[in-house]
Order: structure tokens, then C-alpha cells, then sequence
């Protein structure tokens, strides 16, 4: 196979695991609170300084457009999970931030979605597998930037 060949295998398989998994992810998630969309954005903020992110700097995060975040941003606030405010520093943008129950339902969903994580992804492969795994994709991640 050529060089050409077997990159677009690799990505054909790696494409195809990444949709398999996130099916049945999507399938197990535990929560009719929140979607996984918004797990995600909560996720994202959760592991910030202070849980709080520039609403620009979250969309380069998550895996949806920019106007679907604003929408996903304002229902979550709506509900109290999150908090928006100006950006002291830029007048234009907008800081987004956890608020206290916010948290509380991230984490109490993280538990549950992260043992789902562990049976379908920490069971099929090895520690070293894992690691691999991390690290290729890492290296993929930060090739493209």
C-alpha cells in the first residue's frame, strides 16, 4: 500500500472507532438533565482556572459551530448552570462560567458517564494501549494546529 494509501486507512479506522464509541456513549449517557453537547461544555469549563472561560475560547473546545454554543451557553444559564457576564478586558466578548449547582450536576453525571467510558473504551484496551492510544492522538491533535 502506498503512503497515501494507508494514511487514508488509518483515518478511515480511527474515524470509524471514534463514531462507534461516541454512539454508544451517546446511548448510555445518564443524565436527562443535560445533553452530552452540554456535558461537553460544562466539561470544558470544569477543568479552567476558576471553571470560567472567554465564550471565544470555549468554542475552539467543543465540537459545535459557534452560534449552537451561544444558543447551548444561554440555555444553560437559563437553567442556572451557568453564569455569563462581560469580559472585563474586551467590552465585545463574554465570560462564561460555572455556577455552584452547575457543578454539582457535572460532577454527579461524570461519575456515571465516566464508568461508561471505562467499560467501553478502558476495558477493550491495555494500560500501555491506553497510553499509546493518548499519545497518537495527542500527536495527531497538535498537528493540525
Amino acid at each position: 500500500m502506498s503512503n497515501r494509501a494507508v494514511a487514508v486507512a488509518a483515518w478511515e479506522s480511527l474515524f470509524r472507532a471514534q463514531v462507534a464509541v461516541m454512539r454508544t456513549l451517546a446511548s448510555e449517557f445518564p443524565s436527562r438533565e443535560i445533553s452530552l453537547n452540554e456535558y461537553d461544555v460544562m466539561f470544558n469549563l470544569s477543568i479552567q482556572p476558576g471553571r470560567r472561560l472567554r465564550l471565544r475560547d470555549l468554542n475552539q473546545h467543543v465540537l459545535l459551530t459557534q452560534p449552537s454554543v451561544s444558543r447551548l451557553v444561554d440555555r444553560l444559564c437559563s437553567r442556572g448552570y451557568l453564569e455569563k457576564a462581560d469580559d472585563p478586558d474586551d467590552g465585545r466578548g463574554s465570560i462564561v462560567g460555572l455556577t455552584e449547582a452547575g457543578f454539582a450536576l457535572f460532577r454527579s453525571v461524570a461519575i456515571e458517564h465516566m464508568a461508561s467510558i471505562t467499560r467501553r473504551v478502558g476495558t477493550a484496551l491495555d494500560a500501555d494501549e491506553l497510553a499509546q492510544l493518548m499519545a497518537l492522538c495527542d500527536k495527531l491533535r497538535h498537528n493540525t494546529a
